[in-house]
């Protein structure tokens, strides 16, 4: 099947289209070769609109950064301590792997925090003695206040510090949880 020549008013008219619209990609526009005058063919096509912007995708939000800890306070830790604020619940985290203790702070803040309890005392023991001098004591002990820093820990957590002696010292935390935000 053999291809039939374009009439003038056929080429002016394709000249006029594809002027009319933008690329897809970037690409200079061929027009196809006339035999009319360019002036007349010229004169005959609209103008020729403005190119389109390209599409930029819109950039996501970034997530909000999790609230920082803030200390308990001198005044806050002394009423802790003599018993004048009460605890709202207690975790002991003796004898559990990394892995196991890790999972039960988690849920027991997720849960604290449910229930509406605003402060724990999370027991993590002061560990065994180590086999020779250059091994450190608790490991429980070093880890839970860093994951507490943790933003998936920050959700649930205001601040923490060291328990006072009659709960256990250095081998406990006084927790403050937060309020749950209202869906």
């Amino acid at each position: 099947m053999s291809r039939r020549r374009l009439s003038d008013d056929e080429r002016a008219l394709w000249s006029g289209v594809t002027r009319s619209i933008a690329p897809l990609r970037r690409r200079p526009i061929l027009e196809p070769p006339t035999d009319a005058d360019p002036a007349v063919s010229r004169s005959a096509a609209p103008p020729r609109p403005k190119p389109v912007p390209a599409f930029k995708p819109v950039p996501r939000p970034k997530p909000a950064p999790p609230p920082p800890l803030m200390p308990l306070g001198r005044r806050f830790k002394q009423e802790v301590t003599r018993g004048r604020r009460t605890i709202d619940g207690r975790l002991d985290l003796h004898g559990r792997t990394q892995a196991e203790a890790h999972a039960a702070l988690l849920g027991f803040l997720r849960a604290t925090q449910a229930r509406g309890g605003r402060l724990v005392l999370v027991i993590t023991g002061k560990g065994a003695p180590g086999d020779d001098c250059t091994s450190e004591r608790g490991v429980l002990r070093r880890q839970v206040p860093r994951w507490l820093k943790l933003p998936e820990f920050r959700q649930y957590v205001i601040g923490f510090e060291p328990a006072g002696i009659g709960h256990g010292g250095e081998g406990a935390l006084y927790v403050r949880v937060r309020k749950r935000k209202e869906r």
